[in-house]
């Protein structure tokens, strides 16, 4: 195993997946009873940082799976405009789902209190089941696992999205949406990515450090993504920005054609395609003409052995397994997970800067000790 931290986390994930998906599974189904299932009608899944990413992956799931209307939210939005003077025709409705793995941030914490005002249902999905968040929602599903090294979130990204996944699955089948044998198959193919992670780690780490020596001087990056992984290319960016302090961007596929297109600053930025084979596969491949174009060093991290994007690339971080779309964000994280680790060490950078100097407090950014607003003084504003 390495010394490093993050590539440790990245390294126990197969096993983690493997292990807590049917805990998280049996904590769900004891906790969302056929009454509060059938009760839901709209839902609104919110959060900061990496767990907003965690409502971005699993946005379809919600809506292709049980059919329910779902709102994947950063927690400013969701607190301050979505969820304020907004009332449902429904009784208890939405279901506001506040991610926090600490369960202190701040917005997070107000979102899931506009949403209890504002008349909905609340669910703080956390891995302190103590926090102020767990204290203020409904209900609380207990995210824990056990401790790991500090670094960039890892575990607590997949625990999330696993989490979600399962509520997903679980309303899906509440509402006849699939049979129980459907959700069953779910539940197993979403264990599985485990061993796709671990088979992609393999893979593609010999690639990763390729790309961390060829980029190493580079000041900034882009990741790209569509769909669900549109949440695994701001998650990308995410880590690298945490772990080796570069500036990163996350982009949707198409927005990258609209925008990142006429940079001409750094014309060989180093752009990560992250495409599962899937819907927006024929698009990223369109792309790959002008991105070769205007010089970018592309970096595709797609299905092993695809030809239709990787043959345009400059290198191919492959990914192993044929994990359906819907939970491939489990997956397509794992090699910008081990570049940003690797890349850390390369240019000697400490995570989240050591929180020293101008760093030096965890939160001196103040997402955990800003003011947490009421309806009443939101509305007061206006």
């Amino acid at each position: 195993m390495s010394q490093n931290n993050m590539i440790t986390q990245v390294e126990s994930l197969p096993d983690l997946i493997l292990e807590q998906t049917p805990i998280i599974d049996e904590r769900i189904r004891r906790l969302l009873n056929h009454e509060i299932c059938l009760s839901i009608k709209h839902i609104v899944v919110t959060g900061c940082g990496d767990s907003h990413m965690a409502a971005v992956a699993t946005h379809l799931a919600f809506e292709q799976l049980a059919g329910i209307a779902t709102d994947p939210l950063n927690a400013m939005t969701a607190a301050r405009y979505h969820l304020l003077g907004r009332q449902s025709p429904f009784p208890k409705n939405p279901l506001v789902i506040g991610i926090s793995v600490s369960g202190t941030v701040a917005r997070t914490r107000e979102a899931v209190g506009m949403g209890q005002e504002s008349g909905g249902t609340t669910l703080a999905l956390t891995a302190n089941p103590n926090s102020p968040l767990a204290s203020l929602a409904e209900m609380v599903l207990d995210c824990s696992v056990p401790e790991y090294p500090h670094a960039p979130g890892v575990i607590s990204y997949r625990v999330s999205m696993i989490a979600l996944f399962l509520i997903a699955i679980r309303l899906a089948e509440v509402h006849a949406k699939i049979t129980q044998e459907e959700a069953t198959v779910l539940r197993q193919q979403l264990a599985a990515t485990g061993d796709a992670v671990g088979a992609t780690i393999e893979a593609c780490k010999a690639n990763v450090i390729d790309v961390v020596k060829a980029t190493r001087e580079h000041k900034s990056f882009v990741f790209v993504g569509d769909g669900p992984n549109y949440a695994t290319a701001l998650f990308g960016a995410a880590k690298l920005l945490e772990a080796a302090g570069r500036h990163a961007i996350g982009q949707d596929t198409e927005e990258w054609a609209h925008l990142q297109y006429f940079a001409n600053a750094d014309v060989d930025t180093p752009t990560f395609v992250i495409s599962p084979g899937a819907r927006g596969h024929d698009r990223c491949a369109e792309i790959m003409t002008p991105m070769k174009r205007v010089g970018r060093y592309a970096v595709g991290i797609v299905p092993a052995g695809d030809e239709v994007v990787g043959s345009q690339v400059d290198v191919v971080l492959p990914v192993v397994g044929s994990t359906p779309e819907i939970f491939s964000p489990i997956v397509y994280p794992t090699a910008t997970e081990l570049f940003s680790a690797y890349y850390a060490d390369e240019i000697g950078e400490k995570f989240f800067r050591g929180f020293e100097g101008v760093y030096d407090d965890d939160d001196a950014n103040t997402i955990r000790t800003s003011s947490v607003l009421t309806r009443d003084d939101l509305l007061g504003q206006l």
